[in-house]
């Protein structure tokens, strides 16, 4: 498991598109899984779930979004997980560190 947290402003809905364009567009593989969208007050969260299969480790790797945000100000929780064939612990975690990778650039150059 890799994660990385970031802070953003901007329109919530435009970050959400700007994200799903970004990770869907980088891996023939990458889909959204789940999306949720919950609010109480002004706060509101969004999970993106994103899986994608990994060509070098053979397997299957997911990413998350978990967006948090009242007015024009969010908090970003990015984590991403899989990515090791080994039972006891993990190896070959490239695939894992890709993904994340690609979360953070398209964090990076969302315009807010």
């Amino acid at each position: 498991m890799a994660y990385a947290e970031h802070e953003v402003t901007g329109n919530l809905d435009a970050l959400v598109t700007h994200l799903d364009a970004t990770i869907t567009s980088g891996s023939v593989t990458a889909r959204l899984e789940v999306r949720s969208d919950r609010q109480i007050g002004d706060a509101r969260l969004v999970v993106l779930a994103y899986e994608r299969y990994s060509l070098v480790g053979g397997n299957r790797l997911g990413l998350t979004f978990s967006i948090l945000g009242t007015g024009d100000r969010f908090a970003i929780t990015t984590v991403t997980t899989g990515g090791s064939q080994a039972m006891f612990f993990k190896i070959n975690t490239f695939g894992e560190e890709a993904f994340l990778d690609r979360a953070i650039e398209a964090l990076e150059s969302f315009p807010g």
